[in-house]
């Protein structure tokens, strides 16, 4: 059999359709969202960085998830911008496959790091009494390490598997990249099953409690519930519209599309930067809105 190389184009065209329309409105757009996501996920980080009330396991993964956040929107958001702003919107193949890359890194350290912060309140309301004997600060930062490790490991080797693979492979055979996707579709859809799992323990454990408990078990776990419902849907509507093409309006295509990569940014700092009080309040405190106060709240 003969054997066949490939040689990669250097510049891929992009198109952005009805976007250039009007793309200085949709550039400001863009430029708006990033600039708040950058905000926003900054402050709840540098927040619970200066203060030591807040370095806690709770809040550590909170920090983390808005870095994750910080980390998809530099991948996202600036090649958009600039594109839009183009005459031509074109992208080189190496630009393509980084921002593959990080985009997928993003979306799959989503899941990762929102199951291991349903563990902790998993372990925080169902075994109290051993919270801080399990949830040492060493083993926070392992699970943020495999968190994160997890995820760089199967996309790199999706990645590799695609670079083998020239841009026309209606000749090629696909059986690998299929299969290999298959699997890490699967595997990761699994987490927001497992997650949903903790918590219908959680529930089960809360209504046999007393009131007061069953408040402060609803206060932390409702905003981790918000994010992670709202990720999973807008990650399987994506997956659906790919996977089962139906017609509707350009601008909803889009919308759909870039939820995860803006809307889901936004919201993680947004809902814990205003639900939980520790952290509204040291908010506050610190960029000089509100007075600093002895006073501190109790977790559970």
């Amino acid at each position: 059999m003969q054997n066949l190389t490939f040689s990669q184009p250097s510049l891929l065209t992009l198109s952005f359709g009805e976007m250039t329309e009007i793309k200085y409105l949709h550039s400001a757009v863009v430029l708006f969202f990033f600039t708040m996501i950058i905000l926003s996920n900054c402050a709840v980080v540098l927040v619970i960085a200066l203060n030591k009330s807040l370095q806690e396991p709770m809040y550590i993964f909170i920090s983390t998830l808005c870095i994750n956040g910080l980390y998809g929107s530099v991948f996202f958001f600036p090649s958009l911008f600039i594109n839009l702003l183009s005459k031509v919107q074109t992208i080189s193949y190496m630009g393509c496959l980084i921002q593959t890359f990080g985009i997928h890194t993003y979306i799959g350290c989503e899941i990762t790091v929102l199951a291991i912060m349903a563990f902790d309140r998993y372990i925080c309301i169902c075994n109290p009494l051993r919270y801080n004997s399990i949830m040492t600060y060493a083993l926070v930062f392992k699970l943020i390490a495999v968190a994160w490790l997890y995820i760089i490991v199967l996309i790199t080797v999706l990645v590799i598997l695609t670079i083998r693979l020239p841009l026309k492979i209606s000749c090629i055979d696909t059986t690998v990249n299929n299969i290999y996707g298959l699997v890490i579709t699967f595997v990761t859809s699994l987490l927001p099953g497992c997650i949903y799992l903790s918590y219908l323990q959680i529930l089960r454990v809360c209504m046999k409690s007393s009131k007061d408990f069953r408040a402060k078990a609803v206060y932390t776990c409702t905003p981790h519930l918000v994010s992670l419902t709202y990720f999973s849907s807008n990650i399987l509507s994506e997956i659906l519209l790919q996977r089962f093409p139906i017609n509707m309006p350009y601008e909803l295509k889009i919308i759909v599309s870039v939820q995860s990569y803006v809307i889901a940014p936004l919201l993680n700092p947004l809902i814990y930067g205003l639900k939980l009080k520790e952290i509204r309040v040291k908010m506050l405190e610190t960029f000089g809105l509100k007075k600093k106060t002895l006073q501190t709240d109790v977790d559970i």
